[in-house]
């Protein structure tokens, strides 16, 4: 599925250089790349233990721990840090001409996921913007539309929160996260080699439009005919195209739900090297962004010259040929994700944060939360992007922008501010309470003033924060999240909270 201006994409005009299919075309792949995987992670055991009375059986697979979404965190804030982190020490972004969203899982079915991450991403406004869904290799067939297409700087997000039905092995299985590539010319972490797809209507699952969790089908079916037949298939077509056999491949990246699955398919074409690392000890499979979360990781560490074989899978099959050149990315990437954490057994705390259970949380919960939407549309620069104005009398920077400069004396009008973003500035904790009766989803509520290093002073939110790295003085960074939900509209009001800082 494509959306928002998608036929403008394929009707680009000719500042991009269109590639010639096949061999011997300008060197086209991946620029640069950024992930991001959610800081709690929750024991499987823990899982386990809950359903030992019905489902004892789940402990056969209760190592590790899987990643989950905290009570403000969605698909649209999971690809909005991965896009930052991609862009982190990059090329400059004003060249960004198009952003690809991938999802099954997003927020929105009649509005624009993409939009809202190019404005908290504060991308060009003239972007381009396509959004796909529909299968777990969303982000695979859309990687291989946009390398087969018109050499434009783009940027391909994949951002996933799956569901799983509680006791199911999905929900042991399952994690969550986003990961980001930069598509360009020139200096790549990366080369496009060659691929190939294909579409099938094998259902190894079904998830309805209105439902929350899929249904899976037999795996061993799935296995005998989708990873054994079809993903052999279209892997023989890529390495064709590539001009290559699978004896050159270096790394198979292949993500899957199934036992042996990725095993599976490369057995089928002869592979007998080293898997990827599929990312399940300490995250788990985060859907439709997993396949670039794990190609992602392997970028990480890819020799000069190695070859990489990626593969998505879900009602048929793609494959993609890379060759790393050796530099590394910048950012932070899996590893630096994978890194950050907080472990927990609270397994009701994952139940509340994905909507589960209803807990009863008093009266103070029953305020109302009508969204208004003309705000959010006139202050769109200074609530999505986190702008700040800084005063050109004076030098203040102050947030939000008022009509004029509120220094005493000063009062100089809005108009004139020079736009200071505070989404990548340095800051700590100035003050801080913990507050325990005010409602919030995940108490204690952490609010206070954040000192910004520009001058500027605000007082928010403070998320993902444990009460040990809760101090006056703490570093902390910004990050864009879930402010308030209308229930009415299903509206979400977004904004920037202060995590604290990794060491």
């Amino acid at each position: 599925m494509l959306a928002d201006s998608a036929l403008a994409y394929f009707l680009a005009d000719e500042t991009c250089r269109t590639r010639a299919g096949g061999r011997g075309r300008m060197e086209f792949g991946i620029v640069s790349s950024g992930a991001y995987i959610p800081k709690h992670r929750l024991a499987r055991s823990a899982i386990a233990a809950a359903h030992s009375w019905m489902a004892p059986a789940l402990k056969a697979q209760a190592k590790g721990a899987r990643a989950f979404c905290n009570f403000d965190e969605d698909s649209v804030t999971m690809a909005v840090e991965a896009v930052r982190d991609c862009l982190a020490d990059g090329p400059e972004r004003a060249g960004i001409e198009v952003l690809a969203l991938a999802s099954t899982t997003l927020p929105y079915a009649d509005l624009s996921n993409a939009a809202i991450v190019a404005a908290a991403a504060d991308l060009p406004k003239a972007i381009r913007t396509l959004e796909s869904g529909g299968s777990q290799r969303a982000a695979t067939s859309t990687l291989l539309q946009l390398l087969r297409g018109p050499a434009c700087d783009t940027l391909l997000v994949a951002s996933e929160r799956p569901q799983a039905r509680p006791a199911s092995v999905q929900e042991m299985q399952s994690g969550a996260g986003a990961a980001a590539l930069r598509l360009g010319c020139g200096d790549l972490v990366a080369r496009f080699l060659g691929g190939a797809s294909l579409a099938a209507t094998l259902a190894d699952h079904v998830r309805a439009s209105d439902a929350e969790e899929g249904y899976f089908w037999e795996e061993r079916w799935v296995r005998d005919e989708g990873y054994a037949k079809i993903a052999p298939r279209v892997i023989r077509a890529a390495l064709e195209d590539a001009g290559i056999g699978i004896d050159d491949i270096d790394h198979f990246v292949m993500p899957s739900l199934l036992r042996q699955g990725a095993a599976v398919a490369a057995r089928a074409v002869g592979f007998a090297g080293k898997m990827a690392d599929d990312l399940a000890a300490d995250g788990g499979h985060a859907g439709a962004a997993h396949g670039l979360l794990m190609l992602a990781s392997v970028l990480e560490s890819a020799r000069p010259g190695e070859r990489i074989l990626l593969v998505g899978f879900g009602q048929g099959a793609d494959a993609l040929v890379f060759e790393a050149t050796g530099r590394r990315p910048s950012s932070r990437g899996v590893s630096g994700a994978l890194a950050r954490r907080v472990e927990t057994t609270d397994y009701l705390r994952l139940l509340s944060h994905y909507d589960r259970i209803e807990l009863d949380w008093g009266m103070r919960a029953e305020s109302p939360e009508k969204a208004a939407l003309t705000n959010a549309w006139r202050a769109e620069g200074q609530l999505a992007a986190f702008k700040a104005g800084r005063c050109p009398a004076c030098g203040a920077v102050q947030f939000p922008q008022l009509p004029c400069c509120v220094s005493p004396g000063c009062g100089t009008p809005r108009d004139r501010f020079a736009q200071a973003s505070l989404a990548d500035e340095p800051a700590k904790v100035l003050t801080y309470t913990a507050d325990w009766l005010s409602y919030h989803p995940a108490p204690p509520l952490y609010v206070g003033f954040v000192q910004f290093e520009n001058g500027a002073r605000l007082y928010m939110e403070t998320t993902d924060a444990a009460a040990e790295e809760m101090d006056v003085g703490v570093p902390v960074a910004m990050v864009f999240r879930i402010k308030r939900i209308d229930p009415r509209s299903g509206f979400r009001r977004y904004f920037w909270k202060a995590t604290p800082q990794e060491p």
